[in-house]
């Protein structure tokens, strides 16, 4: 009989990981070996402490290096794509495009850290919705647990099956929304789609702006995660309006700012919508990617480089252009260039929405909404931010979205795998071109299987809802 042991905490596990946050507990004598609901969920703090564990997870080191927090699965997308070369260093396999099967690392962090972080969610939700909580304060807080865990259900979509567009009655990973320690079965993408937006919609009406930080989730988080779930349903209505209310709305002019080469590990960053903030006594050493890799001028992995071709794209003016030739070898070799955006540091803030990269869902929502000069006036706005000396476009049709997506992965290379996320929503290829490590055995066809990882064999030994016949033609 299989015993599903593996993805599952219980609240009591979660509760205890959260006493050292609540003082409610230390000072009240209770019982050591378990802390109960009503201590937990006894006052908003109580709560908001349970909130504070859970965004932790986001930053901390879940199994490995390359197997850490939300880093880790974006920086395992952005090795995948052209524009990143990564030496043969953590996530090396992730670069090769030959990290996908049932036991492999990668394949077990990419289901199991999720499902724990959605399970952590659903403790939370349970926990405020049977609590004395007022209606305004159990609201936010069950908001932000329906956040946190659609956000994680979109990465298991996006990790374990084509994407929506291809084919939505395929099947995804299984769906949980309460605490369980029985495995189910495979979902279909459309039922996880639905349970995504329908988490995301509750918090978009339920929460604010406020928040305790900005590595926690408000209105305008629940907004950027929900334009990118649009962005892959090729919704665009919604897409756009979820994009300019993640950002607030207003000019272009008035939520940019002149700081892009400050090193992108600083949370307070006007232009950062949401990110996971680093402290020296709570570090993520040299687990941070991708400052601990494409920093190549501290005591770091040093391991990533960029693309000649990806380089090209850039012109003299752009304060993006901040690559550099630092190692002397020949123009074909794939070191010939790193880049300066990442600084790391012990304390390296990593960021995960941010302004510009609404602002760009925005333009390609209004390219698709057939408002080709909405689409034009905020690409312009942000270009000409980067580049004093950009020049407005003249594209029109597919020219123009090629340009949108392009100034993506110029704008936001390295952060959140944007090259891969594009290619496999639009259901593209990824050619590997330049002066490359690994080429044509690591390009990618449209639609390619190894944009999505199988079933770990992990979940398939303790799930007797799932069995081997899962990962066949996958």
């Amino acid at each position: 009989m299989k015993k599903n042991l593996t993805r599952f905490v219980t609240l009591l596990v979660v509760a205890v990981a959260m006493v050292s946050c609540n003082d409610d507990f230390l000072n009240d004598p209770k019982p050591t070996a378990s802390v109960t609901n009503e201590v937990v969920f006894g006052s908003r703090a109580g709560a908001d402490a349970f909130v504070s564990g859970i965004m932790r997870r986001f930053r901390g080191q879940f199994t490995s290096t390359d197997a850490a927090g939300v880093n880790s699965i974006y920086y395992a997308r952005t090795v995948k794509g052209n524009d990143i070369i990564q030496r043969n260093t953590w996530f090396s396999f992730d670069y090769e495009n030959d990290n996908r099967e049932p036991t492999y690392r990668r394949t077990r962090f990419a289901w199991q850290y999720p499902f724990y972080m959605i399970n952590q969610a659903n403790a939370l939700i349970n926990g405020a919705n049977a609590s004395n909580l007022s209606t305004t304060d159990k609201k936010q807080i069950v908001g932000q647990g329906r956040a946190i865990r659609a956000f994680f259900y979109f990465q298991l979509a996006m990790e374990f099956q084509h994407t929506y567009t291809y084919d939505k009655t395929l099947p995804a990973p299984p769906i949980y929304t309460d605490l369980s320690t029985v495995g189910k079965p495979m979902s279909t993408l459309e039922d996880m789609y639905k349970v995504i937006v329908d988490d995301l919609v509750y918090a978009t009406q339920n929460l604010d702006a406020s928040r305790l930080a900005k590595s926690y989730i408000n209105q305008n988080t629940a907004y950027g995660i929900l334009a990118r779930v649009y962005q892959t349903m090729n919704n665009w209505t919604g897409a756009e309006n979820a994009a300019r209310m993640a950002y607030g709305g207003g000019s272009p002019a008035s939520v940019l700012n002149g700081s892009y080469n400050a090193g992108f590990n600083d949370i307070s960053n006007s232009e950062w919508i949401w990110g996971s903030a680093q402290s020296t006594d709570q570090s993520n050493y040299y687990w941070g990617a991708p400052h601990a890799h494409a920093d190549h001028y501290v005591l770091s992995y040093s391991g990533t480089f960029i693309n000649n071709d990806f380089v090209a794209l850039f012109s003299p003016s752009d304060v993006r252009n901040i690559f550099v030739r630092a190692y002397g070898v020949p123009a074909t070799d794939y070191r010939n260039y790193v880049t300066r955006k990442f600084t790391f540091k012990f304390d390296s803030d990593h960021p995960i929405i941010r302004t510009a990269e609404m602002l760009l869902v925005e333009a390609e929502a209004k390219y698709h909404n057939s408002d080709p000069t909405g689409a034009h006036n905020l690409l312009f706005a942000l270009q000409s931010q980067r580049d004093p000396l950009a020049v407005k476009s003249s594209n029109t049709g597919q020219a123009l979205l090629d340009e949108i997506l392009v100034e993506r992965r110029k704008e936001l290379y390295a952060e959140i795998g944007v090259e891969w996320f594009d290619a496999k929503r639009y259901r593209k290829g990824i050619t590997r071109t330049g002066n490359q490590r690994i080429m044509t055995s690591a390009s990618l066809t449209a639609d390619d299987k190894r944009f999505f990882l199988k079933v770990p064999q992990a979940e398939i030994d303790a799930n007797d809802a799932i069995d081997d016949s899962v990962n066949t033609n996958r």
